[in-house]
């Protein structure tokens, strides 16, 4: 009786410890919790599972980075990263999406949506905790949404776009804006951004001629150039989804007298936007965190699997990258990714 006693408790004190994921560290984004004095997570052996838009950019890359870090401070978690070739490639992260979730080789998922109403119904009735990254997924099975808050990140930098336009000697003060992909959530929640700044910093917003350039720089040049065709007068100012397309536009208008002094602002503050900046080719980025982005999405999916209960919303950080601020930026990333 004693024997068989042992043996049940031995079996549940099994269960427990594979019930819990590891993820006890309370370390910062990039931290190193045995040098911070941290307790390192308890080993179980979790699986996180992270499906990004893409892999095939910069910006990305960096969440794929802090993603990764966090495994890295908590080696018994496993963290999974992938993403589509490309953030139109919407079949193809459909069916990494499917498959994963059908696979039962994960406790947790980190999604990006490409297409966030698809994912709403291809994540429905799912028990496993799910965290949405950079954009939201309106969804009861989405425990928490880390990012950018998109809309007051963007009006900080539209407010920032028109203060420099001014001091660049405009005196009509108008904005135009080459979004990424038409309908998606964040390049909605940027333009609605965008639009409060600059209309509240005394500037003007052109609405009726936004330019949908998929997020990919080849398509937001040929933004910039219908831009110029029906503007040959000027604009003051470029507001743009990414920097990969405020890049683009800049190096598009390069030339143009009428575009010397136009304020071109992008999106991420990543590595060559931030060499862009310092060498005149682009005037400003709205920063996003996406390091800690990644770091943070995960951490939030192991407290899930733990049951912990998680905010609703996570914000990852944001910041304004000028010439003042740009070296500081671009040593920063240098150490996420080299």
């Amino acid at each position: 009786m004693k024997k068989r006693l042992l043996a049940m408790l031995m079996t549940g004190a099994m269960v427990a410890s594979l019930a819990a994921c590891g993820g006890g560290s309370s370390t910062p984004a990039g931290g190193d919790t045995q040098k911070d004095g941290g307790d390192k997570a308890s080993t179980s052996g979790c699986s996180v599972d992270v499906i990004l838009k893409t892999t095939a950019s910069e910006y990305w890359s960096y969440v794929k980075a802090g993603a990764e870090a966090y495994s890295k401070d908590n080696p018994d978690v496993k963290v999974e990263v992938k993403g589509a070739t490309s953030e139109t490639a919407y079949d193809e992260q459909q069916n990494m999406i499917e498959t994963d979730l059908n696979s039962g080789a994960y406790d947790a998922f980190v999604i990006a949506p490409l297409q966030a109403d698809l994912v709403k119904t291809l994540i429905a009735g799912q028990t496993a905790p799910i965290i949405a990254v950079d954009t939201n997924i309106d969804a009861p099975e989405v425990l928490s949404f880390v990012g950018t808050g998109n809309e007051d990140a963007a009006a900080m930098g539209g407010k920032a776009a028109v203060e420099a336009a001014k001091a660049a000697g405009w005196d009509k003060v108008q904005a135009i804006a080459i979004s990424g992909v038409q309908g998606d959530g964040t390049a909605t929640a940027r333009l609605t951004g965008y639009e409060k700044g600059i209309n509240e910093a005394g500037g003007e917003f052109l609405k009726d001629e936004i330019q949908y350039a998929d997020a990919v720089a080849d398509k937001a040049a040929t933004s910039m150039e219908a831009i110029m065709q029906n503007h040959p007068e000027g604009v003051a100012i470029i507001v743009c989804n990414n920097d990969d397309m405020a890049m683009a536009a800049a190096r598009a208008a390069k030339g143009n007298a009428a575009y010397e002094k136009t304020i071109f602002v992008g999106f991420d503050g990543i590595q060559s936007a931030c060499n862009a900046i310092l060498a005149g080719e682009e005037t400003m980025s709205v920063a996003q965190e996406a390091y800690d982005m990644g770091y943070k999405a995960v951490e939030a999916a192991v407290k899930a699997v733990n049951g912990e209960t998680l905010e609703k919303f996570i914000d990852s950080g944001c910041d304004v990258i000028n010439k003042d601020n740009a070296q500081k930026r671009l040593d920063t990333l240098k150490g996420y990714i080299g």
